[in-house]
């Protein structure tokens, strides 16, 4: 039998021994170092001075005093003398000194840092679960720099998935941006979490598209879709399109959001300018129905395009309609062609 334990080399009682409280209570103090370790010092080459009763250092390589030829172990201080124990491998010890802990695994003591590499999850000050590997319950968290910037990324295998932040009220989403579904980036809200709203997008070429039916305020957003769009005025606020086009008999007309409507033709022509008026020449009256009916009588500006020596006058302007005149110094043979023009509100 032998006379040691195979782990901690705790002395063991024999037959007929003589003094068994002896090397019982050794045992005891080997057992009082281990169980709980704390090492004062790591690689220690001699001893103190005064050492304190259960105190314990782990040996280096070349001890000396009364630790000579007790390289690597550790000498445990008790009873007024020295008892040596070889450490074993996976025994973890307290650096007192460093308030770390070290690990013996291959003839030497080395810091022990607990596994952070493929954890299953983590859950901090809550637990985490299948769906949230990382799983943080905090008034907020931190994320800084380590001397420079600082990027943080979120990943997707495919563009068909999602890589996106999720914003949630009582754990119902509320609002997601980034890149969901496709790889543009994308802003959308919920009312309740269940349905979604895309009022924002943007391409891989940075142009912001803007979806219909998406609102600000409360009202519909303008974008491509209804910038060219019936235009509306309600208590002087515009309730449809910002520009609206569209022609008739009369010729083309625009009408704005603000209220604002332009009218114009170029298809008015007279036969000539051969009526005497005083000491110059005019053409007979040409009436203008507008495009477009005015609120209120409109400025009306006339020119002619096919005639560098005569000039236009109009009169007789209603909401409606005008009526246009051509005049020249001397008679002039038709036809002559009118550009007629006219500003106002439509509202």
């Amino acid at each position: 039998m032998t006379q040691t334990s195979p782990r901690l080399s705790l002395p063991y009682l024999q037959a007929a021994q003589a003094q068994k409280h002896v090397t019982h209570n050794e045992a005891l103090q080997i057992l009082d170092a281990l169980v709980g370790l704390g090492v004062a010092s790591f690689d220690a080459a001699s001893p103190p001075a005064s050492p304190e009763e259960g105190e314990v250092h782990a040996l280096g390589s070349a001890p000396t005093g009364a630790w000579e030829g007790r390289a690597g172990q550790l000498a445990l201080f008790a009873n007024g003398g020295w008892l040596f124990v070889a450490p074993q491998e996976g025994w973890l010890a307290w650096d007192i000194s460093a308030a770390a802990f070290r690990l013996f695994s291959a003839g030497a003591w080395a810091p022990w840092v607990a596994e952070s590499q493929n954890l299953a999850g983590l859950g901090i000050g809550t637990t985490w679960n299948a769906g949230n590997r990382l799983s943080v319950a905090s008034d907020a968290a931190l994320f800084s720099h380590a001397g420079g910037g600082h990027q943080r990324k979120v990943n997707k295998a495919a563009a068909g998935e999602t890589a996106s932040l999720l914003f949630q009220s009582d754990w119902m989403g509320r609002a997601e941006m980034g890149l969901a579904g496709s790889n543009a980036f994308s802003i959308k809200v919920s009312p309740d979490g269940s349905a979604w709203h895309t009022g924002l997008t943007f391409t891989g070429t940075g142009i912001a598209a803007l979806l219909a039916g998406t609102t600000i305020d409360g009202a519909e957003a303008y974008h491509r879709a209804n910038i060219l769009a019936p235009v509306g005025l309600a208590a002087g606020s515009p309730t449809g399109g910002v520009i609206e086009r569209g022609s008739g008999a009369g010729g083309e007309w625009a009408r704005f959001a603000d209220g604002t409507q332009l009218c114009w033709t170029t298809d008015l022509s007279a036969p000539d300018i051969a009526t005497t008026d005083g000491a110059l020449h005019r053409s007979a009256d040409i009436s203008w129905t507008f495009p477009s009916a005015f609120s209120a009588p409109p400025a009306v500006t006339a020119g002619q395009t096919s005639h560098p020596g005569a000039w236009s006058t109009t009169s007789a302007v209603t909401a409606t309609g005008a009526t246009a005149r051509l005049h020249a110094a001397t008679s002039t043979a038709g036809p002559v062609t009118f550009a007629l023009t006219a500003l106002g509100r439509w509202d």
